[in-house]
């Protein structure tokens, strides 16, 4: 882990109160974590070990060992880009280079300033848009590396415009 941040763990108290002395609650209590904090801080996870009685160990194994937990923070901006077979034969690899040229980073980083994470996943489900991405939800198909790129600057430029009225 890269860069150590320190979270209010006070956040996740009444997640604790809720599954205080229930067995086999650990995932819940971890996915509830990563809710509130976009990721899994080291001393909320040191918290969670206090608190639950559960070694520190087994809280980072089970972190660790299912994907759908983040021990990082990730950007405003999360971009999946999809690595399945339709995507990869239709020019997936193309795409990850633009971006990764783009934002200056790779698979599994976030940019310097926070607004962009990518990550390649093994398949998105939307087989007849190859290649396709899809960030904070929303899905971007047909794309061309030109395509993926205006994408990202149109969201950065959007970004910086909500920056300056704030």
């Amino acid at each position: 882990m890269s860069k150590q941040v320190t979270c209010d763990p006070s956040l996740i108290e009444p997640t604790l109160d809720t599954y205080d002395g229930v067995p086999g609650s650990l995932i819940a209590i971890l996915q509830a974590t990563q809710e509130a904090y976009g990721y899994l801080p080291m001393n909320v996870m040191e918290h969670i070990a206090e608190r639950t009685g559960t070694p520190i160990a087994t809280i980072i194994g089970v972190a660790t060992f299912y994907a759908q937990f983040r021990l990082e923070p990730v950007g405003k901006y999360l971009i999946m880009l999809c690595q399945g077979t339709a995507c990869h034969v239709n020019g997936s690899e193309l795409i990850s280079a633009a971006i990764c040229d783009e934002l200056g980073i790779q698979s599994g980083q976030t940019t310097e300033d926070g607004l962009f994470s990518l990550e390649h996943v093994a398949c998105l489900g939307c087989c007849s848009l190859s290649p396709v991405m899809m960030i904070n939800g929303r899905t971007y198909g047909s794309l061309t590396p030109d395509k993926a790129r205006k994408v990202i600057r149109t969201l950065a430029e959007q970004s910086k415009k909500e920056g300056e009225q704030a």
